[in-house]
C-alpha cells in the first residue's frame, strides 16, 4: 500500500492492467499475513459495532485488520436499493430477528432501522425499459449511494429467470428471457464497478424456486443450463467484467451450488475466465472441504463451516492446504484492491434524497407499459371526478408498493434482500390528487374481499353505492397486483413444509391470490393462509356497472397493475370491452407518482413487456407437473426434486412452441396469451418501414435494420427487436425463435429513425449457436438462419428481415 503502486496502479492501461497491479498487491499482502489472520479474513464477522462507524451495527463485513491496513469490508444487499447495508441501530444489538429459512438470528441482518436509501423500481421493471441505459442509471444511484454510507460490495444484480410467473424473487430479476436480462446486469454492474465498487451477480445458479430453497434439488440438462440459466452469469463475467458471483442455495444436479465444481470451477472460471470470487449466499455453505476445494472463496454472513476451528481441522488432517486459503484471499483482496477499497477510508454521509427519488421517479417512468387502451388514457387532470379503487387486504391502491409489502405497514419492513428503508413514500392517492388541477376530487374506495362493503375516503358505504359512484365518475382508476418476496412463492400448500399443493400453481399468478406474509409459505390452515381477493370478481363487477358519465365504463376505465412478474388476466379483461391497462411493476417509493405521470399523460408509456402475460388458464402454471413445481419428495421425506423438464421451453418459448398442443399460432396471435413478451403501446404511433439484412462478410457479422417513424401527436420510444430462427440441429432442439438484440428509439412528432441491430455468433451470449453436451462445446447448426424485426414476439408483430445460410 506505498503510494508508488497505488500510483501504479491506477496509471495502468485498461481493466487487465489495474487487475495485474492489483493482483501483485493482494498476493504481497497475504504473503504478510499469518494463518489466524487469514482464517479470520474467509468470512463475515459476527454482528458488532463498526470501529470506523460506531453509529453502526452491523452483520454484513468482514472485520477490519489494522495491522495490515485491511479496512471493515462492507457488504450492501439488493437488488432494488440499498437494503439491509451493515448499519441498524446500536439499540437492538442484542435483539433476535425471525426470518424464514434462517430461524433467529441476529436482528443485524434485517432490521428496519437500516440506513436509509432509495427504494428504486423493481429490477423487472428496469428490465422493462429495454434499456441499458436506464439500467445503468439504476446502478448509477444506487452506487452514489453506496459511496455516501461507506460500502463495498452490492449483492446483485440478479439474473436467475422468470421461469415460474409465481417465483417470490421474480421482481428482483430481469424477467424470462437470458439475452434481455444479461444486457441489462451487465450494464448495471459496469454503472456500479466504474464508481470505485463490487457488484456480486446472483444467484449462481438454477435458483428460481424459492420454496424449500434452501434443501430443494434442481436437476436441468446441460443445454437448457448453458443456452438459459447460464447465459445472463456468462454475459456478467464476459462483458459486464463483473467482480464477484455469488452462489445459491439449492443442489444443482446433485451437487450444492456452492460447492459444485462443475459451474464453479470448470464453467466460470475454465470456460469463461472469471478472475473474481464467489461469496457464498447467507447460510449456504453446506461443508467445509468441498466448498473450499471446488471453488468458493468466501462465507457469509458467519464463520460457520469455515470457521476458524474447522479450516484448521482439515488443514491438519490434510484434506485441505494453506495454498488454497490463500488463493481464496487473493480472488478477493485483488477486487478489493482493484476498487480503490484499501485506498480510501470508510465514511458515512448523508443521502442526497432528493436526487436518489428524481432518478427513481424518472426510471419508473420509463418502465410502464401500456398494454391495452380502449379510449381511457391519457387521464384529463382537469377530471371533474376520478375514483381510484382497490381492496382492502392489498397494498396497490393504498400505499407506495415494493417486494414484500403489508397493508399499514410501512415500506422496508418486508422483501427480505429486496428491504429498503426510504426516507419517504408516495401513496397512490397523493400521486393523483398532486397531478389535478382540483386534488379534492378524487376519492380513494376501499372494497372487501367479499365485495359487500367498502369505504369511501375513510367512510362506511356499500358496495352497490361504490358502483353507482363508479358510473357517475368520469374516470375509474382500478389497482390490484401480485406482492411477492424472498422466502415463498406465491402458492396454496397443504401444510408449512412445502412439500404439496394444496391449489394449482397457476392460482397464485392471479390478481385474487394472497397471503397475509408473502416471505412464508402459504397454507390453507394456521398463521399465514391463502385467502382469495375477489379482485377479478370486482373489476367485472365495475366494468358492467352502468355509466352514467357519457361515457362506456371501457372508455373511462384503467386498471393498474402492480406486481411481480406479470399476472394471468382473464380473457373478459383483455379486448375492446376490458379497460384500459398499466403495468407498473412494483414502484418504489415514488409510486403515487410514477402512476400518475403516466395516468395523465404528463410520461408517455414506452415500456415492453419482459414476460409473457397469459390468459386464467391457459399458461404455462396451468400445464406444469408437480415434479417441475413444487418437486416431489422422495422415500426418506425430506429431499424434494424439481426437474426442469420444459429443457428449453420458458417464457415466450414456451407459448411459441405450442409446448401442450393447445397454444398453436392463430393469425398472428397465440391464443393462450394475453399479452406477448416485448408487447407495449403508446399514446403515440410509430410505423415500421421495410426490415433488412445486411452481411458483413470481412467481419463475419450481420446486421439487421428498419426505419421507424412517429407519426402521432406527441413525442415517445419504440423498441425494436430482434429474434432469430435456428435450422434444425439433430437431438438439440431449439425453440421456434430466440431474442437476439434489441434497440430503443426515442423520437419526436413526425421524427424518423433507423433501429440498426447487429448480430455477431462470437458474441457473449451466442445468438447462433446451441450448446452440444456430447461435445461439450457451442455448435453452429448447418442451414438456414431467419432474422426477425418488430414489436413484440407475437408473429403478428414480426417481419422477416432476411436470411443467410451457414
Amino acid at each position: 500500500m506505498t503510494p508508488a503502486i497505488v500510483a501504479e496502479q491506477a496509471a495502468a492501461a485498461g481493466d487487465a492492467g489495474r487487475e495485474a497491479v492489483a493482483n501483485r498487491r493482494a498476493k504481497m499482502l497475504v504473503a504478510a499475513m499469518t494463518l489466524p489472520q487469514k482464517l479470520q479474513q474467509l468470512t463475515g464477522a459476527k454482528p458488532e459495532i463498526l470501529p470506523e462507524l460506531p453509529q453502526c451495527f452491523g452483520g454484513r463485513h468482514v472485520s477490519a485488520i489494522a495491522a495490515l491496513n485491511i479496512p471493515t469490508f462492507r457488504i450492501t444487499n439488493g437488488p432494488v436499493g440499498l437494503g439491509q447495508n451493515d448499519c441498524v441501530s446500536p439499540e437492538v444489538a442484542n435483539k433476535p430477528l425471525t426470518i424464514p429459512g434462517f430461524g433467529v438470528i441476529s436482528a443485524a441482518y434485517g432490521h428496519p432501522s437500516s440506513a436509509k436509501a432509495t427504494a428504486l423500481p423493481s429490477a423487472t421493471a428496469v428490465a422493462a425499459t429495454f434499456d441499458p441505459a436506464v439500467a445503468a442509471r439504476f446502478g448509477e444511484v444506487i452506487a452514489n449511494e453506496m459511496n455516501q454510507l461507506g460500502l463495498h460490495v452490492f449483492e446483485a444484480p440478479g439474473v436467475n429467470l422468470a421461469r415460474l410467473p409465481i417465483l417470490g424473487r421474480n421482481f428482483e430479476y430481469f424477467g424470462e428471457d437470458p439475452y434481455l436480462a444479461g444486457a441489462m446486469a451487465t450494464a448495471e454492474i459496469k454503472a456500479i464497478q466504474d464508481r470505485g465498487l463490487i457488484a456480486m451477480v446472483k444467484h449462481y445458479v438454477a435458483n428460481e424456486q424459492e420454496t424449500n430453497r434452501m434443501q430443494i434439488q434442481e436437476t436441468v440438462d446441460r443445454q437448457a443450463l448453458r443456452e438459459l440459466y447460464l447465459l445472463p452469469f456468462e454475459m456478467a463475467v464476459k462483458d459486464g467484467k463483473v467482480a464477484a458471483v455469488m452462489c445459491s442455495y439449492n443442489y444443482l444436479n446433485g451437487q450444492s451450488a456452492c460447492e459444485n465444481r462443475e459451474v464453479l470451477t470448470d464453467v466460470l472460471r475454465g470456460d469463461w475466465k472469471f478472475s473474481g470470487y464467489v461469496q457464498s449466499d447467507f447460510f449456504a455453505t453446506k461443508s467445509t472441504v468441498a466448498t473450499l476445494a471446488n471453488g468458493l472463496d468466501h462465507e457469509m454472513p458467519l464463520p460457520i463451516h469455515w470457521a476458524p476451528e474447522k479450516i484448521s481441522g482439515a488443514l491438519g488432517s490434510g484434506a485441505l492446504n494453506e495454498a488454497q486459503v490463500d488463493t481464496a484471499l487473493v480472488r478477493r483482496f485483488t477486487q478489493m484492491f482493484k476498487a480503490g477499497i484499501f485506498d480510501r477510508p470508510v465514511v458515512h454521509q448523508p443521502i442526497d434524497f432528493a436526487a436518489g427519488g428524481k432518478a427513481a421517479r424518472e426510471i419508473g417512468a420509463r418502465s410502464v407499459v401500456l398494454l391495452q387502451n380502449n379510449g381511457a388514457l391519457p387521464l384529463n387532470p382537469a377530471a371533474r371526478s376520478v375514483v381510484l379503487i382497490g381492496k382492502a387486504s392489498q397494498v396497490y391502491a393504498q400505499q407506495a408498493v415494493a417486494g414484500g409489502s403489508v397493508v399499514g405497514e410501512p415500506m422496508g419492513g418486508g422483501g427480505g434482500s429486496s428491504d429498503v428503508v426510504p426516507n419517504y413514500t408516495v401513496a397512490p392517492i397523493d400521486g393523483l390528487r398532486q397531478a389535478m388541477t382540483d386534488g379534492s376530487r378524487a376519492q380513494l374506495v376501499l372494497v372487501d374481499d367479499d365485495n359487500r362493503t367498502a369505504t369511501v375516503d375513510g367512510k362506511p358505504a356499500s358496495f352497490a353505492e361504490v358502483l353507482a359512484l363508479a358510473g357517475k365518475a368520469e374516470a375509474v382508476v382500478i389497482m390490484a397486483g401480485t406482492v411477492a418476496e424472498e422466502g415463498a412463492d406465491r402458492a396454496t400448500f397443504t401444510d408449512a413444509s412445502g412439500h404439496q399443493l394444496a391449489a394449482p400453481a397457476a392460482a397464485g399468478s392471479t390478481l385474487d391470490w394472497y397471503a397475509r406474509r408473502s416471505n412464508h409459505i402459504a397454507t390453507t390452515t394456521g398463521d399465514n393462509v391463502a385467502r382469495n381477493s375477489r379482485t377479478t370478481d370486482m373489476i367485472a363487477a365495475l366494468m358492467a356497472a352502468r355509466s352514467t358519465s357519457g361515457r362506456t365504463m371501457a372508455a373511462k376505465s384503467v386498471l393498474v397493475l402492480k406486481d411481480n412478474a406479470g399476472p394471468s388476466l382473464p380473457a373478459s379483461l383483455v379486448g375492446p370491452r376490458g379497460p384500459a391497462i398499466l403495468e407498473a411493476w412494483l414502484p418504489g417509493q415514488e409510486d403515487g407518482n410514477i402512476v400518475a405521470d403516466a395516468l395523465f399523460g404528463r410520461t408517455n408509456p414506452a415500456g415492453k413487456l419482459p414476460v409473457t402475460i397469459p390468459l386464467t388458464g391457459k399458461g404455462f402454471l396451468d400445464r406444469i407437473t408437480a415434479a417441475q413445481f413444487p418437486g416431489v419428495v422422495g422415500s426418506d421425506g425430506k429431499t424434494q426434486t424439481v426437474t426442469y423438464s420444459e429443457g428449453l421451453a420458458i417464457g415466450y418459448r414456451w407459448y411459441d412452441a405450442n409446448a401442450d398442443g393447445r397454444c398453436g399460432v392463430v393469425a398472428g396471435r397465440n391464443p393462450c396469451v394475453a399479452f406477448p413478451f416485448g408487447h407495449g403501446l403508446s399514446y403515440t404511433r410509430f410505423a415500421l418501414g421495410q426490415p433488412r439484412l445486411e452481411a458483413d462478410a470481412a467481419k463475419g457479422t450481420w446486421t439487421a435494420r428498419v426505419r421507424v417513424s412517429n407519426t402521432g401527436p406527441r413525442t415517445g420510444a419504440q423498441v425494436v427487436q430482434a429474434y432469430v430462427t435456428l435450422p434444425p440441429a439433430p437431438g438439440l432442439p431449439q425453440p421456434p425463435k430466440r431474442l437476439i438484440g434489441f434497440a430503443r428509439l426515442d423520437l419526436a412528432p413526425g421524427a424518423s429513425g433507423e433501429a440498426a441491430i447487429t448480430l455477431d455468433p462470437g458474441a457473449s451470449h451466442h445468438p447462433l449457436s446451441v450448446w452440444n453436451e456430447a461435445e461439450k462445446r457451442w455448435v453452429i447448426p448447418q442451414g438456414t438462419f431467419k432474422v426477425w424485426l418488430g414489436t413484440s414476439s407475437a408473429p403478428a408483430d414480426l417481419a422477416l428481415a432476411g436470411t443467410f445460410t451457414r
